[in-house]
């Protein structure tokens, strides 16, 4: 608490799981920390609730270092995951690296603005278009943080629409996992390539809901390519003579490295 009080956030704390959840629900945050060993409800759970009614950004503090438990809580809606013991300088790089993003909601109301600077995402440039067109239906409108198939709204995270909205920024281009790690998350994570996977295979899952069309490829061993559906694509855009296939997201949770 004392951390984040210190970095200009007001906070209220709860005692167990359950309490967490009417606590976001009746004092929105801005900011949850969230362990997982938590008394008559899980953090796993608390956070889903959680996500089920608030944008708001969640970092898992835990000392569980089990990869399943991460994997588990960024699936259904953490933002970050801190492993327990940290450094209270740590705790507030990551904080101000989600901060960065942007988000629909207010800034904590009583932070200064240099706490939770509210600036362009690192995956749109000011000079990048507001609307882009990927092919088969799908749009993406920057501006409005919005994603359309043949006019049907895609209901995506924050991280997914993120993730998305790079690709799209880079069409045509391989895009590293480190890459967009450092991009969309920060360089305190740019070793856990693990957080583009997951967030990749539950983006595929959610386009394939509307269409039928494929947008993200899987480059083995590097990362992804996003290609405009619908138009032949050079194999070997990007740079690199690398071998390109098409696969479904459940390869990933199979284990394989793709």
């Amino acid at each position: 608490m004392e951390t984040l009080e210190g970095a200009g956030f007001r906070v209220t704390s709860a005692r167990d799981g359950r309490a967490a959840v009417d606590v976001a629900a009746t004092d929105p945050p801005d900011l949850v920390t969230l362990d997982l060993t938590l008394p008559h409800m899980d953090g796993i759970e608390v956070c889903r609730r959680i996500r089920e009614t608030s944008d708001c950004y969640i970092v898992i503090v835990s000392a569980r270092s089990d990869e399943v438990d991460k994997l588990i809580g960024l699936e259904v809606g953490a933002d970050d995951f801190v492993l327990k013991p940290f450094s209270p300088r740590e705790l507030r790089a990551r904080v101000a690296a989600l901060f960065r993003r942007p988000r629909s909601a207010a800034l904590v109301d009583d932070a200064p603005a240099a706490t939770a600077p509210h600036v362009p995402s690192p995956s749109q440039p000011a000079d990048e278009p507001s609307v882009i067109s990927c092919g088969a239906g799908l749009v993406i409108n920057s501006a409005r943080r919005e994603v359309q198939i043949d006019t049907a709204i895609v209901d995506l995270t924050r991280i997914e629409y993120d993730v998305l909205e790079y690709l799209a920024t880079n069409l045509s281009r391989v895009c590293t996992r480190e890459e967009m790690v450092l991009a969309i998350w920060s360089s305190a994570l740019v070793h856990d390539h693990h957080l583009v996977d997951v967030h990749v295979a539950n983006l595929r899952g959610k386009l394939r809901r509307h269409s039928d069309a494929t947008w993200i490829h899987t480059i083995r061993g590097i990362g992804y390519r996003m290609d405009k559906e619908g138009q032949q694509q050079n194999r070997r855009a990007g740079g690199g003579p690398y071998l390109v296939a098409r696969f479904d997201s459940e390869d990933w949770a199979r284990g394989l490295d793709f």
